[in-house]
């Protein structure tokens, strides 16, 4: 038969072990905190759902060999799910996106996914507060060839945004990917819309919070804070959107 292309994916990567059977098949990924059901949209035993990763899913070679590692660690499943990764690596490629920014790196899986599409002039600012976590990850950017990419900023990302800002960096980057604190997400969204281009789009995470936002209870501040700028984005005449049931939900804010 024909030759397999480069980056498919054999069903075992889909299959896997325990730790993938929940943090990859499920794509349901909370960021601090293990939701307590992990159910997909379609189910992560459907039959269905396996069609869907054994007929899309590309994955370079690195960002597997980085999954797997992270699949070991015990908050495995704070990592961004594949096909989303997948998604935000081809919108990046079809804007021409040269300057990125990802708030949450974790171990830098989607960090490595958008450096291994962008220009060699490219860059990803990287915002995390933890760099244990930013250490698993950091010798697959470095074996992948993309590390000149990726300017890693370990302090708070808010402070990040607004040295990038005081700089004179509004309205020169081209995308943004928010998966951090929760209780920040507003203000991280704010503050990116003011650095994003025109044209330019903003990726916020989590966004359905496995369901949690149907019912926000009052003492809950994460879910209520993605749940009020859901509504807010609902609202936002600065932006089109479309919210995708992909992994644990994920708005793409397009700035007009």
């Amino acid at each position: 038969g024909p030759e397999m292309p480069l980056f498919s994916v054999p069903k075992e990567v889909a299959v896997g072990t325990a730790m993938l059977g929940v943090a990859f098949a499920t794509g349901m990924l909370a960021v601090f905190g293990t939701p307590k059901s992990s159910k997909s949209i379609i189910g992560k035993s459907s039959p269905l759902w396996q069609y869907i990763l054994d007929h899309s899913l590309r994955e370079h070679p690195f960002l597997k060999k980085l999954r797997l590692i992270t699949a070991d660690h015990p908050w495995g499943k704070m990592m961004v799910s594949c096909d989303q990764a997948q998604l935000m690596a081809n919108l990046v490629k079809l804007i021409k996106a040269k300057k990125v920014i990802e708030i949450g790196v974790f171990t830098g899986y989607n960090t490595l996914n958008m450096a291994l599409v962008l220009p060699d002039n490219g860059r990803v600012i990287a915002c995390d507060i933890n760099e244990d976590y930013v250490k698993i990850g950091k010798p697959l950017w470095k074996e992948a060839g993309v590390e000149h990419k990726i300017d890693l900023r370990i302090k708070p990302a808010i402070q990040t945004l607004d040295e990038l800002l005081a700089s004179g960096e509004a309205e020169t980057f081209d995308f943004a990917f928010i998966d951090a604190d929760k209780e920040s997400c507003n203000e991280y969204y704010e503050k990116c819309l003011r650095l994003i281009k025109k044209g330019g789009i903003i990726a916020i995470d989590n966004v359905l919070w496995s369901g949690r936002v149907l019912k926000p209870r009052k003492d809950d501040l994460a879910t209520q804070s993605i749940h009020h700028l859901n509504e807010k984005l609902l609202r936002d005449a600065r932006v089109n959107i479309s919210m995708l049931p992909m992994g644990d939900g994920v708005t793409l804010a397009f700035k007009l």
